[in-house]
């Protein structure tokens, strides 16, 4: 296989000429230019190899098998349909949605959910006879934008299709804010560490949850997106001690914009995510930045975008009553308990969601073995690890800030609401926070604290993606173990008494997502190189006068 072509901000040829050469002098703007023609092939590559890890879930996943989907399908549905809310019925608690009959739907289709041994082949079929064209959802009346994004398949196909191609479309609108991630993180001359860090987006739960219909999937993934497109956006506004990145500023623009209006109205704590990721790169690259930002009149359009899309979010929040409901005691732990009782609930709880956010599948009935966590352990802990002892002291602070949000941020949320909710939290909601700490720890390793261990970002990064390889592979065989023949049913009985398939057949999912996994990490490898190959030239020379915006 041919060695792919030099990384989108190497500078090289020009800055080496051979024995004998006259001398050349590689211009900033040249290189900048370059670089921003060729981060459209990272995007587009990021984009189908992530995309590809989704479906695989997707499909692999029985219907309504993965948590609150149920919900929020028949949301997607009823609202495509023209329901947007739904409706009061007697005797029931939450409002009810009316569904085509091709989505008749029943309790049965859940017959396998908290049963870890019980078989997917046990459900009622969607749109069947005897199911009923109406369900009660308790998201009828979240934020709508996520549900007409996915929801748009089911007026074209039913039944059990339908909820396929939605979470196809799930699938594909997650993976585009991945591929902004991606193409923002290696757009500098200082990305070391970046593509190993945006790489753990591909963590299990993450594209599990983005082959659903769930808006958690996508609310991590734009959470990843604007992070660190932010850091690159203030990058360009030229504080001298930062490297400019070498994407146009209203590239970055865009993908700023777009990232926060999608996290601001993912769920009902998108504005709050939005406020914690800006004061996060505050901290990451100081006030003159942000400044900057404001002294320039084309920074306003898009600000004003921004800010109307957070404050939709609020209105329909507040409007809606979604955070408004009291919990009954059957509903969650602690309802009606106190600030105190809740935070201290949280505290102890932290290390059990760290480990839901890993390895709990389903409805909690399908959690991966303590032994199998241990690969995406390793693979976190040497990345925080570096960065904790190689970053410089804003790096640093930066880096301790975000671990302290990610561990503190859900204990404040919660406890605050716990009078009225109960404890509902699930390790899933802080994924975007801990995908952020990563993000944060990548960025500290790749500037000059991190030059000191830079030789060993190329072998760490191939060492980190086959830790992730593995995991995500035996993930996926073992999730699919507890569907297709019960979770405490020895796996060689897959091969030869298998009670339920997914489209495609088990082996031919297992296949397919080895394989597209194995390519994705090792398209991550691809680009540690070139970044590697490219940044030291790059930290030498002088930095561009401005950016393009």
């Amino acid at each position: 296989m041919p060695s792919p072509s030099p990384m989108v901000f190497r500078v090289s040829s020009e800055s080496e000429p051979a024995a004998g050469a006259t001398p050349t002098t590689a211009t900033p703007d040249g290189a900048a230019r370059d670089a921003r023609q060729r981060t459209a092939w990272v995007f587009w590559t990021g984009f189908v190899l992530f995309a590809a890890l989704c479906v695989s879930w997707a499909l692999a996943s029985p219907i309504f098998s993965v948590p609150d989907e149920n919900a929020h399908a028949v949301k997607a549905i009823a609202q495509v349909h023209g329901e947007a809310v739904g409706h009061r019925e007697p005797g029931v608690r939450q409002l009810v949605v009316d569904l085509p009959p091709s989505y008749a739907v029943s309790p049965q289709q859940l017959c396998f959910a908290f049963h870890s041994n019980t078989t997917a082949n046990c459900g009622f079929e969607l749109g069947d006879p005897g199911g009923t064209p109406w369900s009660a959802t308790w998201v009828s009346t979240y934020n709508p934008i996520y549900y007409f994004v996915v929801g748009w398949p089911s007026l074209i196909v039913g039944g059990s299709t339908g909820i396929y191609a939605m979470r196809v479309m799930s699938a594909l609108f997650g993976a585009l804010f991945f591929a902004w991630a991606l193409q923002a993180a290696v757009a500098s001359r200082r990305a070391r560490w970046m593509p190993v860090a945006v790489s753990f987006a591909a963590l299990p739960m993450v594209v599990y949850l983005n082959g659903a219909i769930n808006p958690n999937g996508v609310e991590i993934l734009s959470g990843l997106a604007l992070t660190v497109s932010l850091l690159r956006l203030l990058e360009s506004f030229g504080a001298p001690q930062l490297e400019p990145p070498l994407m146009r500023r209203g590239m970055l623009w865009t993908i700023v914009t777009a990232s926060a209006i999608v996290l601001a109205n993912a769920r009902a704590l998108g504005p709050l995510w939005v406020v914690v990721v800006v004061a996060l790169c505050l901290v990451a690259t100081g006030l003159r930045p942000f400044l900057a930002v404001f002294r320039r009149r084309s920074s306003y359009a898009w600000l004003a975008v921004i800010a109307a899309a957070g404050l939709f979010s609020i209105g329909w929040t507040l409007i809606g009553g979604s955070l408004s409901g009291q919990a009954q005691k059957a509903d969650a732990p602690l309802v009606d308990a106190s600030f105190l009782q809740g935070a201290a609930y949280m505290l102890r709880s932290t290390p059990a969601f760290a480990v839901q956010a890993l390895g709990y599948f389903g409805w909690f009935d399908a959690p991966l073995p303590g032994w199998a966590l241990w690969l995406a352990i390793a693979a976190v802990v040497l990345v925080v690890a570096l960065a904790l002892l190689t970053a410089r002291r804003r790096e640093l602070i930066t880096l301790v800030v975000a671990i302290g949000a990610a561990l503190v941020v859900p204990v404040l949320v919660q406890a605050y609401s716990v009078h009225q909710t109960g404890i509902i939290w699930q390790g899933r909601y802080g994924l975007f926070l801990y995908l952020s700490v990563l993000a944060v720890a990548g960025w500290a390793l790749s500037r000059a604290g991190g030059e000191r261990i830079g030789f060993l970002s190329v072998r760490a990064t191939w060492t980190i993606g086959a830790l992730l390889w593995m995991f995500g592979c035996l993930a996926f065989v073992l999730v699919l173990r507890r569907y297709v023949i019960g979770a405490e049913t020895p796996i060689t009985q897959m091969f030869h008494h298998a009670q339920w398939q997914p489209p495609l057949g088990w082996m031919t999912l297992v296949v397919f997502f080895v394989v597209f996994s194995a390519a994705f990490f090792a398209f991550i490898g691809v680009l540690a190189r070139r970044a590697a190959a490219a940044a030291t030239p790059a930290v030498e020379q002088s930095a561009p006068s401005r950016i393009p915006s």
